[in-house]
């Protein structure tokens, strides 16, 4: 019993001493950095002047906190195609530099350009480099740098093969009259082969297993867009489309009419982003010594956004 109580008596020691020790007129902060600005959205921009007088652009610049009153950020711009302020467009400071204010209690504020329609009707392209710079609002390690492209409404014959990567959500088709769809398909690849040809590969026509398709985009006359194929083999299972067990074995092949015109080449928009694809469908053995191709007319799938 006396060890107990000499027990309770240190265990009231050691909270006496833990309670004197303890400074309860000093605040504890956490600490916090100081703030840091960066620009908002993607890398690279696009303002599309194609309405006269072409609508303001704003580029937004952010912090990554919110303060009790204006802060100011400074910033840089540098075309890199031989556009000039005051001429080709315009930001609020009028030259190569300038500042935006970011108001109490906001954490973004936002870069006004204004594009000269004029300069852009006929398909010009500028492009403009925004750097955030000091003394301002420190410039973040991310997003310090934007690109802003500036041009007119979209040229179907200003093809970059590039835009037209990723998936078409909304795809039909229609083969021997039956209509098929919405499905996914996805342009996969690109590759430019001269100025104003290029091929694509096309994963998931058929919306049932068939291996990706190339074809060739050819936009030499932009009012005449053509996209072709050459022949394809071992595209899939014959079965995808004939029902016939007698050619379990054999393969889908792909390609235009050997002995008609009648499919005519597809055709894509660049501004759209669709593609008609035209091409006619067999069947052939898998050694490739027999076979032909289905009589009924062409088959076409439709690919968009």
């Amino acid at each position: 019993m006396k060890r107990i109580k000499i027990l309770s008596l240190l265990s009231i020691l050691v909270v006496i001493f833990l309670l004197a020790s303890c400074d309860k007129t000093k605040t504890y902060e956490t600490e916090v950095p100081p703030a840091q600005a960066h620009f908002v959205g993607k890398a690279t921009q696009v303002y599309v002047a194609e309405t006269n007088p072409a609508p303001e652009f704003k580029l937004q610049v952010g912090t990554t906190n919110v303060a009790g009153s204006d802060r100011t950020v400074t910033y840089k711009v540098e075309c890199l195609s031989g556009a000039v302020a005051g001429s080709q467009y315009n930001i609020p400071s009028g030259n190569s530099s300038g500042t935006v204010t970011i108001k109490a209690g906001q954490a973004i504020g936002e870069i006004a350009i204004q594009a000269d329609y004029a300069s852009y009707v006929s398909g010009r392209k500028d492009t403009l480099m925004f750097s955030l710079t000091e003394p301002s609002v420190k410039p973040a390690s991310f997003m310090d740098t934007v690109y802003v492209i500036i041009r007119g409404a979209c040229l179907e014959g200003d093809v970059n093969l590039n835009d037209l990567l990723g998936d078409y959500n909304n795809t039909n088709h229609v083969f021997n009259n039956t209509p098929r769809g919405p499905y996914t398909t996805s342009i996969l690849s690109v590759n430019q082969t001269s100025a104003t040809t290029g091929t694509i590969e096309v994963a998931n026509i058929w919306n049932n297993g068939w291996a990706p398709v190339t074809f060739t985009l050819d936009w030499t006359d932009p009012a005449n867009r053509k996209v072709t194929l050459a022949t394809q083999t071992n595209i899939g299972p014959a079965t995808t489309v004939i029902s016939d067990t007698t050619y379990a074995t054999w393969l889908v092949l792909v390609g235009p009419s050997t002995t008609t015109t009648a499919a005519g080449p597809g055709t894509f928009s660049i501004c759209n982003q669709t593609l008609t694809l035209k091409m006619f469908v067999g069947i052939t053995n898998p050694t490739f010594t027999s076979g032909g191709w289905f009589n009924v007319p062409p088959y076409v799938v439709n690919m968009a956004r």
